[in-house]
C-alpha cells in the first residue's frame, strides 16, 4: 500500500513482509547472496529469505513459500515465531515503510530444487550456508542481523538435542 505522509509531503510504501531463518542438522544459516545495481554502483547483498504477504495468505504460510521460491529448499519446518521487527528506508524515490515477521526453521529435507525468482533482482540471489556464529555479523542490514541473533537465542533456549528431535537434515553441497 502505498500513502503520501500528510506531514512531510512524501509517498509511503509500507510493506508487510515474512521469511525465515533456516538452519540444518550442521547448525549453518541460509543465507543469499547477490550483486545488484544501486545507485549506479554494484553492491554485494547478504540477505535472508523473505518476501510480501500475498492477500489471505498467512505470514507463517508466506515465510516457507518465499524460502522454497527463493532457495529452492522446500523442506522445510517452522521452529518458533522469532517477532516482529521494522525497517524504515528510502528507495527509489520513495520512503518504505517494512513490516517483518521471521520464522527460526529447520530444514528437514537437505535436497534443493529450483528456485522460483519473482522478478529480475530475485534470480540473481544464490543460497550459501554460514556458519550460525557469524551469520549474523555478515548480513548486510542491521534488521536480518537482529533476526539471527534471535534465532541463535532461541535455539540455545532449545538446547543441544532440538535438531535430532525435529529429523532436521543437512543441506546438500552447493
Amino acid at each position: 500500500m502505498t500513502k503520501k505522509d500528510a506531514r512531510h509531503g512524501v509517498l509511503v510504501k509500507y510493506h508487510e513482509t515474512a521469511g525465515g531463518v533456516v538452519v540444518d542438522a550442521l547448525g549453518r544459516v541460509l543465507t543469499l547472496e547477490r550483486t545488484v545495481d544501486r545507485d549506479g554502483r554494484q553492491v554485494r547483498e547478504i540477505r535472508l529469505p523473505k518476501g510480501h504477504i500475498d492477500p489471505g495468505e498467512t505470514p507463517e504460510a508466506a515465510a516457507l513459500r518465499e524460502v522454497r521460491e527463493e532457495s529452492g529448499y522446500g523442506g522445510l519446518a517452522i521452529v518458533a515465531d522469532l517477532g516482529e521487527g521494522e525497517s524504515r528506508f528510502d528507495f527509489r524515490g520513495r520512503h518504505h515503510i517494512r513490516r517483518e515477521r521471521y520464522y527460526l526453521m529447520a530444514l528437514t529435507d537437505g535436497a534443493r530444487g529450483c528456485p522460483e525468482p519473482v522478478g529480475a533482482e530475485e534470480a540473481l540471489f544464490r543460497p550459501v550456508w554460514r556458519p550460525l556464529h557469524s551469520a549474523a555479523r555478515d548480513m548486510s542490514y542491521p534488521s536480518e542481523q537482529d533476526f539471527v541473533r534471535r534465532a541463535a537465542a532461541c535455539l540455545d533456549q532449545l538446547g543441544s538435542g532440538w535438531a535430532a528431535s525435529l529429523g532436521v537434515a543437512t543441506a546438500e553441497d552447493l
